[in-house]
């Protein structure tokens, strides 16, 4: 059986260590708006859906990192509309001085990566119009990892 093509990955809910510290990393740097509060659990979205991001502390305040090299949650990702929209966070990041993992040109994407207050993985990027996806003669997406032309896309937040 094959999932059907409107299917889409609705949330993610993570379990943090400090819920100030990751509603001041994404309510207060990426700009998601705080839909739901409670003491130990935040909801974040972006354009009035009820939920794209759970914060919960209920492992615990304080609750340490899971150690490197296990399985696990390698990132989830941020679909911005526009290149423009990818700049402006981009540019946001700047300005809170917060660091980044790394970047990529993508060839059907254009992607920043950086990790959150705990250590989560979190991947901002912007698609490219379809029509310019290199496709294989069997179909398959072609994808590649090339570097991103970060001053490039910081002009795009200008226009």
């Amino acid at each position: 059986m094959a999932v059907h093509k409107e299917v889409t990955i609705g949330h993610v809910h993570l379990t943090v260590s400090d819920l100030e510290r990751s509603l001041s990393f994404y309510r207060d740097i990426l700009g998601f708006e705080v839909t739901a509060r409670f003491d130990s659990a935040a909801f974040l979205s972006a354009g009035g859906y009820h939920h794209h991001i759970g914060l919960n502390t209920w492992a615990g305040a304080g609750a340490s990192r899971p150690p490197a090299g296990r399985t696990g949650l390698y990132h989830f990702a941020i679909l911005y509309p526009t290149r423009r929209e990818l700049a402006l966070a981009l540019r946001s990041l700047g300005a809170a001085e917060y660091p980044l993992t790394g970047s990529a040109d993508h060839g059907v994407s254009e992607a920043i990566y950086l990790d959150d207050p705990d250590g989560n993985g979190v991947e901002l990027y912007v698609d490219r119009p379809r029509s310019e996806w290199k496709v294989s003669n069997d179909g398959k997406v072609e994808m590649i990892t090339a570097p991103l032309d970060i001053e490039d896309l910081l002009k795009a937040a200008d226009s």
